[in-house]
């Protein structure tokens, strides 16, 4: 069969692009197929030149205007052009491209698709494909050409052409889904769904194939869910922890009380831990509702019964936050527990003394990053395992901690709010607590959502709070047509937002394609004021802690999810300050405005992921960004709600019927690559 042919077998890669596609995690023809495009090119009618708007990939058909210039150093060289129409003048620029000056003749008529953008002279289209003559353009109107995530050295162009020559050498298999299910859902059959999926003829087909996909992808997973929640429900508890009189002592130092939702969510805790099975608990609860207090006093009462407890954060920084609060917070309260911080940047030297300190059990708590559950760690007798922000942790890391003693009782704790209904599909082997209450002393975050005309006034307003000792965030979205234009977005935005602000504030920037310890030095900076803006793409959603930042500016807005947008603004409002949120639009369609209104009318992170699930549509796909959470390849909860629902309902009747498609599910596997 094609699918398990390695992907050096296929007619035109060698070794060197094999190694490439090994970089994206391509090693088979059936890896491939399942290389899911990340976007879709969709070519629509030109608009005129005034209607183009930013944060869109707009085409527009006119004459080019003036000089072709070309400008900047050997490494980075933009070419400068202006393409005019009765209705206004657009400047456009391509990179690295200066024999364009030659080849594009003024006064011409010329069709141009790329993304606009806003630079600090006005809109600026990017990097476009150029059709001339225009007419070449009506060639591509109205196609889906697959837009595929690349490593450097690898052309989507490459992507496409290895795909395309699996698919037509495809060996037509027996669909795997039962008849029924496929009939009762109105799914489309496999080997068309996933031709359709990287080819599709037109967005009706796309729907269609998705569809088939995302079921299908729900369904391995949540038949994996049942097999773990069976194995759960086994589990005898090894490690008995009752409740121990200091914890409510240090309750009593806190210099805070606990609201009545954390009281609630510690007292199930409480009683799970003390149980005689093992706990398996998520705890929800939205941006600044006291999680980590919780989670702090599950901590502490392992460690009062002699046991270990380990907290695993994201990102180093958040760990190191997590270490100095704990620490701090313990040193007030007059709590003696010895504390141990573990990250993969600490010195041989350090490492081995916490290593010996986890070992023996000299420490109780050990805060720290992936590095908790490498090799090297040998723990003495682990009893709790804590995961801050759950999305970024895997099965396979939670099964790991068991590997190194015992099975510990697992406290996921989760900032994303999801509608319970959902939840309970989605978390099917963990026990559900909400924290659904914020503290008294909390200052609601004030919002407004603005157009792109309000940026001059944001950027005053930024002065105005850094002049005050706050900082600000200001998020730009990823550019779906290149990754090369998302680390450019970013650096240029950086850029000219430094020219505007002036020397005495410092802005940087954050991007996906940094390296970690790149990404750790400009967080711990920022959080200690070294730095007052910071610029980011969604990188920032999890794995920093700022107290002292006040203002987040999103830019484009109109491209993500309500609930992302929500988590993105969990950001600010973390300290004493009142903090604020633009959510700036260049949208003008009204749809985009009602949503966003849902933003600036709550704060209520449960009320907007319900309304997201309410708002989204299929036509939603080409616009805004899947909310992030869980790592399926092509599913999003929020979008593909009803598929979901379904999904939960076929894997009930399979495992009621005991199906042959259960029995042929062996590669539970696949749950360890979707995140829970």
């Amino acid at each position: 069969m094609i699918e398990q042919s390695k992907i050096r077998e296929l007619k035109g890669i060698g070794e060197k692009t094999e190694k490439l596609f090994g970089k994206i995690g391509v090693y088979t023809a059936g890896d491939l197929l399942r290389y899911y495009p990340r976007g879709y090119d969709v070519y629509e009618e030109a608009v005129p030149v005034s209607e183009a708007e930013e944060g869109k990939t707009m085409t527009v058909t006119g004459m080019l205007y003036g000089r072709v210039q070309v400008s900047g150093s050997r490494q980075m060289q933009v070419t400068t052009a202006y393409v005019k129409d009765i209705t206004g003048t657009l400047r456009v620029i391509w990179f690295n491209m200066p024999f364009l000056k030659n080849t594009l003749a003024e006064g011409g008529l010329i069709t141009l698709r790329g993304r606009v953008v806003h630079r600090k002279n006005g809109a600026v289209m990017e990097h476009p494909e150029i059709f001339y003559p225009s007419a070449k353009y009506e060639e591509k109107l109205h196609t889906m050409q697959p837009v595929y995530g690349l490593t450097a050295g690898l052309s989507n162009n490459a992507v496409l052409k290895a795909v395309r020559q699996v698919i037509d050498n495809l060996n037509l298999t027996k669909d795997p889904l039962p008849l029924e299910l496929r009939l009762k859902y109105g799914l489309a059959e496999y080997n068309y769904a996933v031709r359709g999926i990287h080819f599709p003829e037109d967005k009706e087909v796309f729907y269609h194939a998705r569809e088939r996909l995302v079921f299908e992808e729900f369904l391995t997973f949540l038949l994996s869910l049942r097999k773990l929640k069976d194995k759960n429900e086994r589990l005898a508890n090894e490690y008995v922890i009752q409740k121990d009189e200091r914890v409510d002592d240090f309750l009593g130092r806190l210099p805070f009380a606990l609201t009545n939702a954390q009281k609630k969510v510690w007292l199930e805790i409480e009683k799970n831990m003390a149980s005689d099975t093992v706990m398996s608990r998520l705890v929800q609860g939205d941006v600044g509702s006291g999680k980590t207090i919780v989670a702090v006093l599950a901590l502490l009462n392992t460690a009062f019964n002699g046991y270990q407890a380990a907290m695993m954060a994201p990102t180093e920084v958040l760990a190191r936050q997590h270490y100095e609060s704990i620490t701090g917070l313990f040193n007030t309260c007059g709590v003696s527990l010895h504390v141990v911080l573990l990250t993969g940047s600490m010195s041989a030297k350090e490492k081995r003394r916490a290593y010996d300190r986890i070992e023996c059990g000299l420490a109780k708590i050990i805060i720290g990053t992936h590095a908790l559950i490498q090799g090297a760690v040998t723990y003495d007798n682990l009893a709790l395992v804590v995961t801050d922000e759950q999305h970024r942790f895997g099965v396979k890391q939670r099964e790991m901690f068991a590997e190194k003693g015992g099975v510990p009782h697992v406290l996921v704790m989760s900032a994303t709010p999801i509608p319970r209904t959902l939840a309970i599909i989605l978390y099917g082997e963990l026990d559900i607590s909400v924290i659904d209450e914020l503290p008294a002393d909390r200052l609601p975050i004030k919002n407004c959502v603005v157009d792109t005309g309000y940026r001059k006034t944001a950027y005053a307003f930024m002065k105005k709070q850094i002049s005050e000792g706050r900082q600000c965030y200001i998020i730009c979205p990823m550019v779906e047509e290149s990754e090369h234009l998302e680390v450019e977005n970013v650096t240029d935005y950086t850029r000219e937002l430094q020219e505007e602000m002036g020397q005495e504030i410092q802005a940087a920037f954050l991007h996906g394609k940094m390296r970690q310890a790149e990404k750790d030095d400009i967080m711990g900076r920022f959080s200690r004021n070294e730095i007052q803006i910071l610029v980011s793409t969604t990188v920032i959603e999890v794995g920093i802690d700022v107290p002292n930042a006040t203002v987040m500016m999103i830019e484009n807005s109109e491209r993500f999810g309500l609930a992302q947008l929500h988590q993105l603004r969990g950001r600010v409002g973390r300290g004493k300050y009142q903090s604020y949120c633009i959510f700036m639009s260049s949208s003008r369609a009204k749809e985009t405005k009602e949503r966003l209104e849902i933003l600036n009318k709550s704060n209520d992170g449960f009320k907007i992921a319900g309304e997201d699930l309410r708002l989204r549509g299929p036509g939603d796909l080409f616009g805004i960004r899947q909310s992030g959470l869980m790592d399926f390849r092509l599913g999003d909860i929020y979008q593909d709600a009803k598929v979901l629902k379904s999904a939960n309902e076929a894997c009930d009747w399979l495992l009621k019927n005991k199906n042959d498609y259960v029995q042929k599910m062996s590669d539970y596997e696949t749950i360890s690559s979707v995140i829970i």
